[in-house]
């Protein structure tokens, strides 16, 4: 039998590859990648610390967890040669995308000849799968070329770097190899402020769902994903973003009991918008003269000082300052 690392999206697309008996050792690539900073110029290792710290002050785990977890990835994954083959298993949503991204940059700075890479990346969500159809995948599987690599490694550093002007302009070249990254190129770029009411895709969409009536944030959260038309946030991620407008003064949404909403929710937890809330989403105020912002994007930390804006209609950057 060969030897095969399988590197997939997370635990439970893992447990399924191992009910299904694919053979071989398994590493979830556990980071929630468009979530907080993924600064330039730092190793695996370092940009591994600065993620665990991220993580762990959103109350994601334990600093030391977390920080474990990813030490035990970054020994696994420099043990490939070890393996006569090593998968990818990743879908073609944001979150997965740049897992792809990251990994594949990693390999292009670390061939070899004596193991074969591969990658299945479909338009099947790995989590809702069943055994057969998880076995059934490995018909897309796909040799990774030097193309996929250098795209790759071209790809992160601009979601790396301090400006998302290179990410940006991947929309212009051909980035076909990768096929489903030019959508999640588009998908980061509208989470960025928009230039109409200073909300990401998903704070108005989540704004303009309590406007419209849901107070129940688990319903909020279901009626959120139908949305997307390739999903990739967690309710985890969701739940930063309410968060957020609950947090600023004046608030664009409250909550019936408690400062902050809890995951789960609990059961008397009920959102409704505000006035402010509902000039920011009539765009009659900008929730950027509302808020101090201190944000990151991949390698871009917007602040007052370095504001990208999004114009959706237009489909393109501002830079505000």
């Amino acid at each position: 039998m060969e030897d095969i690392l399988n590197i997939t999206n997370g635990d439970s697309a893992a447990n399924i590859m191992k009910k299904a008996g694919l053979p071989g050792g398994f590493l979830p690539w556990r980071d929630v990648l468009h979530d907080g900073p993924v600064p330039e110029n730092l190793s695996l290792n370092e940009l591994s610390n600065v993620r665990a710290r991220f993580l762990a002050s959103l109350g994601w785990g334990n600093l030391l967890t977390i920080s474990d977890d990813f030490k035990e990835r970054n020994e696994l994954l420099e043990s490939f040669e070890n393996y006569s083959k090593v998968i990818l298993w990743f879908e073609h949503d944001l979150y997965d995308q740049l897992q792809i991204l990251q990994i594949l940059d990693w390999f292009s700075a670390n061939p070899s000849n004596k193991t074969q890479l591969f990658i299945i990346c479909t338009e099947q969500y790995l989590g809702s799968t069943t055994a057969q159809q998880m076995k059934d995948l490995l018909k897309h599987i796909t040799p990774v070329t030097n193309e996929h690599l250098l795209l790759a490694k071209k790809a992160w550093a601009a979601f790396r770097a301090p400006s998302p002007e290179s990410w940006f302009s991947l929309l212009s070249e051909d980035t076909s190899k990768l096929e489903f990254l030019e959508g999640a190129i588009l998908r980061l770029l509208e989470e960025y402020p928009s230039n109409s009411n200073g909300l990401s895709r998903t704070a108005n969409i989540a704004l303009s769902l309590i406007d419209e009536g849901e107070t129940n944030p688990a319903k909020l959260f279901g009626l959120y994903i139908k949305t997307e038309e390739r999903v990739f946030m967690g309710d985890a991620s969701f739940w930063v973003i309410l968060n957020q407008l609950l947090a600023t003064s004046p608030p664009l949404i409250q909550l019936s009991s408690a400062k902050q909403l809890s995951l789960p929710p609990e059961a008397d937890q009920k959102l409704s918008i505000t006035t402010t809330g509902k000039d920011v989403l009539t765009g009659n105020k900008n929730w950027l003269d509302i808020i101090d912002i201190d944000h990151w994007i991949g390698g871009v930390k917007l602040t007052s000082q370095n504001l990208w804006l999004w114009d959706n209609e237009a489909s393109k950057l501002i830079h505000s300052n």
